[in-house]
């Protein structure tokens, strides 16, 4: 199977961004732009307001590895609690376990972070959390299981990259606390909330 046609790979073709994280994807749109297949561009161009609700929908949730049904229960969430739908909305996914580590700086990809959870090598406040979706709040402090933290590629990977502001790393001791809840400008740049928004609300 050719790189450019892997199914990650067509999805970030598809979309025009990289959603999944490694850089290789991005070299990939930088040499094949365009959407995958023959009518690639055709598509495009034929994009409708329904349609750009629909593709930023899906860039959502394959930028936070959500189910159609995941998504679609955060955003009835969203909409009964106070405040603007789409902030709600964006807070609610920014919260899950598996996206605060991964903009912590401790993995390279959410997907990455979720195995972490899956496979029992995560805590939240001293307790074992085993569910990539749990939403984490004000307060909560993140720990890595000690096989974790001695693999050569966990401190790697955490002395590279940077977090936001709202979450307070602590990389010698590998954890990180919840400093606040992530405000509108603090959210994943990529996703443009107010057309899935218009999207559910149809």
């Amino acid at each position: 199977m050719s790189r450019y046609t892997g199914p990650k790979a067509r999805i970030c073709r598809r979309e025009g961004v990289n959603l999944f994280g490694p850089e290789k994807y991005q070299k990939i749109l930088q040499n094949r732009p365009g959407t995958p297949g023959v009518h690639g561009a055709s598509l495009r161009k034929k994009k409708t307001q329904y349609g750009s609700q629909l593709r930023e929908k899906q860039k959502a949730r394959y930028l936070f590895g959500v189910t159609e049904k995941q998504m679609s229960n955060y955003f009835k969430k969203a909409a009964s609690m106070t405040g603007d739908t789409g902030e709600q909305l964006m807070t609610l996914l920014e919260r899950r376990l598996d996206n605060v580590i991964y903009r912590s700086g401790f993995t390279r990809t959410r997907f990455q972070s979720r195995q972490f959870v899956n496979h029992g090598h995560v805590y939240v406040n001293g307790d074992l959390v085993t569910i990539p979706s749990a939403q984490v709040k004000e307060g909560d402090v993140i720990s890595f299981h000690e096989k974790i933290k001695k693999t050569p590629v966990f401190k790697m990977v955490s002395d590279k990259q940077k977090a936001p502001k709202w979450l307070v790393v602590n990389k010698k001791d590998f954890t990180f606390t919840i400093d606040s809840l992530p405000k509108q400008d603090e959210f994943d740049a990529l996703i443009e909330v107010h057309l899935i928004v218009e999207f559910y609300s149809r």
